[in-house]
């Protein structure tokens, strides 16, 4: 492994659910880390309670040969006419997630190099896999290379996170991918899928709690196979009924005016659709989506699940 980390000392600015497992993995690995968060904020007392240099945003940034940018994307615009007054000529900047870097107009040090390590994985499992002496899965992208070497600076900052293996990939491709794979699956799809089968059971009057447990509860084990056999072998694990029913019926739930929607979700994606409408909602105050937050977590399904737990039928 080179030096080239080891000689600098890193900033983490921000300490959520990425920020934490970065600055505590690569201070694992041995590289001098201070962290950059809002004073007074929860971020600040959790960084110093596990022991970091802790700093606000600019201060950190002040501090740093490499910065790694890791608050919300959101954030990261209305904090950047304090922040990048701070840098360093020659920083070199590390994002998570290339969101920033295609949809805003960041203005970035003359000649630091400016790379892309993203790990296929929350911040959580990220740390909890670090802490297992495992790894996971990670994108390598550069921005802007202006020292010839910024392809090294991200393999390097990986090898030292945490993430292995790791693919070179594009700014532009990793950000569309990730949007569309929250969109479509991870996050709206499937909240979206889970919520209309629970609900259809409900309206023809199955008990809320078997609702809740066979369409949401059980998912985590199918989640296990899918992660651990890929699609082939988890079918391969099922029933020969199940199995008929996947072939037969899932083709009418994702059936083809579902496949027109997610080229349309992508298309927004791509276009900067998508993001012009996220910029509005921050714009507001992201009032809406505080609101629709709200009544998602006060949804029926919330009080079967607590009352599965309560007759002991699941274990959190």
């Amino acid at each position: 492994m080179t030096t080239r980390l080891a000689e600098r000392t890193i900033a983490v600015l921000g300490f959520g659910n990425q920020g934490e497992a970065h600055a505590q993995n690569l201070r694992d690995a041995g590289l001098e880390v201070v962290v950059g968060a809002r004073v007074g904020g929860g971020a600040e007392a959790r960084s110093r309670a596990l022991g970091f240099p802790t700093l606000d945003l600019p201060g950190a940034a002040s501090r740093a040969a490499v910065v790694a940018l890791l608050l919300p994307d959101e954030v990261l615009p209305l904090v950047w006419p304090a922040v990048a007054p701070a840098l360093a000529p020659e920083a070199a900047l590390v994002f998570a997630h290339g969101y920033n870097l295609v949809y805003s107009t960041l203005g970035f040090p003359e000649r630091g190099d400016v790379v892309l390590v993203s790990p296929a994985a929350p911040g959580r499992v990220l740390r909890a896999s670090h802490e297992r002496g495992e790894t996971v899965p990670g994108y390598l992208a550069v921005h802007l290379d202006r020292s010839g070497a910024a392809w090294d600076l991200a393999a390097e900052y990986a090898e030292r996170l945490g993430c292995a293996p790791v693919w070179r990939t594009t700014v532009r491709e990793e950000t569309e991918v990730d949007l569309f794979g929250e969109q479509a699956v991870l996050c709206g799809g499937l909240n979206g899928l889970l919520t209309a089968a629970f609900e259809t059971l409900v309206e023809k009057g199955y008990a809320p709690e078997m609702a809740y447990l066979e369409c949401i509860h059980q998912l985590k084990y199918l989640a296990d196979l899918l992660h651990e056999r890929g699609l082939a072998g988890a079918r391969g694990s099922i029933s020969a009924t199940a199995l008929f029913g996947d072939f037969t019926r899932g083709p009418r739930v994702v059936s083809e005016a579902t496949r027109a929607e997610l080229r349309a979700l992508l298309d927004e994606i791509r276009d900067g659709s998508f993001a012009r409408e996220w910029a509005g909602e921050v714009g507001k105050g992201k009032v809406w989506l505080r609101a629709r937050a709200e009544q998602a977590a006060a949804h029926p399904l919330e009080e079967a699940r607590r009352r599965a737990l309560e007759a002991g039928e699941e274990r959190p």
